[in-house]
């Protein structure tokens, strides 16, 4: 994956974020979905889950490195956190995620990774980057 992609949706996606209103960044269709600012809250806890992935994936063959969705966005409860912050971390997170794809060596790429809660099931390094990316893409087009 080119990280140039990455950086740059991040970029769009911060220019983007300047025109949507606190309104609609803590607004709840429902008390069980996440709000705006609840999906760009899992979206930091997706990048945080997946950083340690990229990294470790480097050094240690297939990792089980998962996590509870829910539970980290309740526990976290990025909904009364203010929204800049929210935003601040989740650039500053995705910004280090370019970082680290940039300088992933060739042949780490093929490295595996255990991300499944249930049974065994290990993806490339290459496919959880790209992966990583489209989970991004389709949380972004539900804000």
């Amino acid at each position: 994956m080119n990280y140039q992609v990455l950086k740059n949706i991040i970029d769009a996606e911060l220019q983007r974020f300047q025109t949507i209103s606190e309104e609609e960044w803590i607004y709840k269709a429902t008390s069980e979905k996440w709000s705006k600012k609840e999906i760009i809250g899992h979206l930091c806890d997706s990048a945080f889950t997946n950083i340690r992935r990229f990294v470790v994936t480097q050094y240690k063959e297939n990792e089980n490195i998962v996590y509870d969705q829910n539970e980290w966005v309740k526990i976290q409860n990025y909904q009364n956190i203010p929204t800049d912050e929210v935003i601040d971390l989740w650039k500053a997170l995705n910004y280090q995620i370019v970082r680290i794809v940039e300088n992933i060596p060739d042949e780490a790429l093929q490295r595996t990774c255990d991300t499944t809660k249930t049974e065994p099931r290990v993806f490339t390094l290459e496919f959880i980057i790209n992966d990583y990316v489209d989970h991004l893409q389709h949380h972004l087009k539900a804000i």
